[in-house]
């Protein structure tokens, strides 16, 4: 399945790349690379991971990369990354669909 990421998600990867990039810019690059390939692979198993409950009216799951959380729906035609955070973070504020 293709796998599509959002700006927002986008967004999040440079966050991430940046915060590590302080004490280790190799290990930056590797690590986001990491994540995009995990994101990849979410395209050929994306209905092994539980909708979120709170989230299940709007397709939501969550794959977990380390400390990462990966948040996604899959459409017919692709699957979408939505976020990816760390899971200290309250992701409740950012998953905000209501809008």
């Amino acid at each position: 399945m293709k796998v599509v990421i959002t700006n927002a998600a986008k967004a999040d990867l440079v966050s991430i790349a940046e915060f590590i990039s302080q004490n280790n810019p190799q290990r930056a690059v590797s690590f986001v690379d990491e994540l995009l390939d995990r994101c990849v692979l979410l395209g050929d198993t994306s209905r092994a991971y539980a909708l979120l409950h709170r989230y299940k009216h709007y397709g939501v799951r969550r794959c977990i990369h380390g400390d990462y959380l990966i948040f996604y729906r899959i459409s017919e035609d692709f699957l979408e990354i939505i976020h990816i955070l760390h899971g200290a973070r309250n992701y409740e504020t950012l998953l905000f669909f209501e809008n």
